[in-house]
């Protein structure tokens, strides 16, 4: 069975990989120590298709170490056993290498088992993992590895890699072709090369690909989006950052991308909590109006779920922000956490009984609705606490007017 076009043409060499120029440029310290031979236990971290395999096949080449690989999806226990029998034998007397792909998979037992041989060098470890390695790798093995994040690949990453694979195939292609292939892999060099290759395998004797063989090929772009992984909340953060930095369009277009890839109650979480913690009091009217329109996604469904939510969104993103109730709520909870007001006045208590030893009898509470303007002047705040201040009115007209309001009731002057 012919091999995959993004196997036949896997670089042999760091100078030949695509991207990851803060790694491999002869100037960055990574280069530099791969190119004085002296290997480290490794983890490198990215999103797939951009590299991490590549470089560490390069790496194991440019050794005299016996070289050993496993794919954490499919080994097993006695695989990992087969590999430490290994240790110290004939076949390994210069030391291992060994590359463990989708690190993550194993469990915490098993990645256990590498690690007295990873600290005595007896295995120098390079392991990939497409999610955090600091959530799903077992921390002593952690410790003892450096980890090296690598990026997704830029478009003009993409295009040059596939404008090597096409000269390398003999196919001419179209520089809009280029362009509209490169930027439809979203970063991933190997989904570029497979869309090459299957465009070349369906070419006729001129092996001319045009744009409209591409636009054929790529009906719906390949959304780089896992919901079970970094690109889950790498979104998520920027759909919340874009509304609260004011931004309508980077708002929508986040909130596409989720709802495209099928993530309708997450995005409506997140327009929810921004409704809250970024417009809040500066426009207190637009809780409501978020909460009908999340209602009416959920209810709609996808595809007309993007009508109210998109509408959601803007208002949000283009309303005035104030987040002083947040900051209020997180300065009380830090006195909280500090042991403070554990105590309730006795005016608030719920209780009407004064003990014997009760100096002043009395729950003696002030109903403020007996007062003008319903307020009266009365201690709420436990005694440690009293007097401090949580929230601070923010810079809103909304806030600025309830700060007036009651400024001047405060002070006596209506």
């Amino acid at each position: 069975m012919e091999k995959p076009l993004a196997e036949l043409l896997r670089p042999l060499s760091l100078d030949d990989v695509v991207g990851q120029h803060h790694l491999l440029d002869h100037d960055k310290l990574f280069r530099k120590v791969i190119e004085k031979n002296h290997i480290p236990n490794m983890i490198f971290y990215g999103p797939p298709g951009i590299g991490k395999t590549t470089v560490a096949n390069i790496i194991a080449k440019d050794t005299k170490v016996s070289f050993y690989k496993l794919n954490g999806t499919t080994a097993s226990t006695d695989d990992i056993k087969q590999i430490i029998q290994d240790v110290n034998s004939l076949l390994t007397q210069n030391g291992i290498l060994l590359y463990l792909d989708e690190i993550q998979y194993l469990n915490k037992k098993q990645q256990q088992s590498l690690l007295e041989f990873v600290e005595s060098g007896d295995i120098t470890l390079i392991a990939s993992t497409t999610e955090n390695p600091y959530f799903y790798i077992y921390p002593a093995l952690l410790s003892r590895c450096e980890v090296f994040e690598f990026k997704a690949l830029k478009s003009e990453d993409i295009k040059e890699g596939l404008a090597k694979a096409a000269k390398k195939i003999k196919v001419k292609i179209d520089d809009d072709a280029l362009t509209k292939l490169s930027l439809s892999a979203n970063g991933d060099m190997r989904k570029a090369l497979n869309n090459l290759d299957f465009l070349y395998h369906s070419l006729d004797d001129d092996k001319h690909i045009t744009s409209g063989l591409v636009e054929d090929l790529i009906i719906k772009a390949n959304i780089s989006y896992d919901r079970g992984e970094d690109h889950h909340y790498d979104n998520l953060s920027a759909l919340m950052k874009s509304l609260r930095g004011s931004d309508p369009d980077a708002a929508v277009f986040y909130l596409a991308k989720m709802l495209e890839a099928g993530d309708l109650v997450a995005a409506a979480r997140r327009l929810l909590c921004s409704a809250n913690e970024d417009v809040g009091l500066a426009y207190p009217q637009i809780i409501p109006i978020v909460k009908a329109a999340v209602d009416s996604a959920l209810q709609l469904g996808m595809p007309e779920a993007y009508l109210p939510l998109t509408n959601a969104a803007i208002l949000i993103a283009t309303s005035p922000k104030s987040n002083s109730s947040c900051l209020a709520y997180l300065a009380a909870k830090e006195d909280i956490e500090k042991g403070l007001g554990v105590g309730v006045p006795r005016q608030l208590q719920n209780t009407h009984y004064d003990g014997k030893d009760a100096k002043v009898k009395g729950q003696n509470y002030k109903y403020p609705h007996d007062y003008a303007h319903h307020w009266v002047k009365q201690q709420y705040l436990p005694d440690d606490v009293k007097d401090h201040k949580y929230y601070h009115y923010g810079e809103n007209k909304f806030e600025q007017a309830n700060k007036e309001y009651w400024s001047k009731i405060k002070n006596g002057e209506k």
